[in-house]
């Protein structure tokens, strides 16, 4: 259910710690060179109806609690940090061409849990300020390439020190559009679509995430521009990065990202997805006051990332939190354990 039949893992638990580290320090030392980000300090919750937390496909629950000696106000577990880092970017007056990240730390009690899903969730959460001549696909796709260059760079170093990690990835990510992807395999299914792509080209970027009737998959309206018109009648400046998991001969979602919504485009979608009420919350009208700078930004999973480069089967086999007794005694009977 869990593992493929023939499963063993490659590294010891110790080696497999220590590759953890190894692979985060690596990667984010290369993500940051790359794109000109600076380390910040984030929350992990937000006020309750600020509209600062991300609501992913607008059906999930975020965890809430009450603060007793803030009179009972009501806060909320962090979904992402979509929204806050660009409010951050705007009130830190970060300039063009540099930006942030954090390690973000979430709690999404609604997910799946399953061999790559887990309710925690751990990634590096990053935004950059763009120049409004960037607001472009091209400027899109150079960010992808840049990102999956320091994949690839963290790869490499963990071949070195752990030489039974084979780097299975290609040298370049293939860009696809999702329109693309429908009218190529009309009779399946996106997740098949995604799998299909993931194992012909190795790495994909699928651009345009949340577009379309029906939408390739779901993205909340007031972050990513999934609805801008493109070259070629594409529309959508937005995507995910995904690539060939050989371990569990299945595609793997390693980040999602995008260009962020200007005015018309949250106004457009907004309507789009009937929620024109959001408007009215604090994020929404600082936006539409024009405070908030034009920033491209995304998530990248930790354990995903770690658990593909350590060519793990079980995500739980490098990130600590619940999973069904039936997952626990399958991982014991591949010879390895569950955090």
């Amino acid at each position: 259910m869990y593992f493929p039949d023939d499963y063993r893992s490659l590294l010891s638990q110790h080696e497999t710690e220590k590759a953890i580290k190894d692979a985060k320090d690596t990667f984010e030392r290369a993500l940051s060179g790359a794109l000109r980000l600076s380390r910040v300090t984030s929350p992990i919750f937000v006020p309750a109806g600020s509209g600062i937390n991300d609501d992913l496909n607008g059906v999930e629950n975020p965890v809430r609690f009450s603060v007793k000696n803030l009179g009972g106000e009501k806060m909320e577990i962090i979904q992402s940090l979509a929204k806050w880092k660009r409010m951050a970017l705007a009130d830190y007056r970060v300039k063009p061409g540099r930006g942030i990240y954090t390690d973000m730390n979430a709690l999404r009690p609604d997910d799946d849990i399953d061999a790559i899903h887990s309710i925690y969730v751990d990634q590096w959460d990053w935004e950059k300020v763009m120049d409004e001549g960037e607001r472009n696909l091209d400027y899109l796709k150079a960010t992808v390439r840049s990102i999956y260059g320091a994949i690839k760079r963290t790869a490499f170093l963990l071949e070195e020190d752990y030489p039974v990690l084979h780097d299975t990835l290609p040298e370049e990510i293939v860009f696809v559009h999702s329109e693309e992807a429908a009218e190529e395999y009309p009779d399946l299914m996106p997740q098949e679509r995604e799998r299909k792509l993931a194992e012909r080209y190795g790495a994909v970027f699928l651009i345009g995430i949340g577009y379309g009737n029906p939408p390739h998959s779901g993205r909340a309206p007031d972050y990513d521009d999934w609805s801008t018109e493109t070259e070629g009648g594409f529309h959508g400046l937005n995507g995910d990065i995904i690539v060939w998991d050989s371990v569990r001969s299945d595609s793997l979602e390693l980040s999602s990202m995008g260009i962020r919504v200007d005015r018309d485009a949250l106004l457009r979608q907004l309507a789009i997805r009937g929620c024109e009420e959001r408007k009215n919350l604090y994020w929404h009208k600082r936006l539409l006051d024009g405070e908030y700078p034009q920033t491209i930004g995304g998530g990248i999973g930790q354990s995903r990332l770690c658990m593909f480069l350590l060519r793990k089967a079980h995500v739980g086999e490098v990130q600590a939190s619940v999973w069904p007794e039936e997952a626990r005694a399958e991982a014991a009977a591949h010879g390895t354990s569950l955090l």
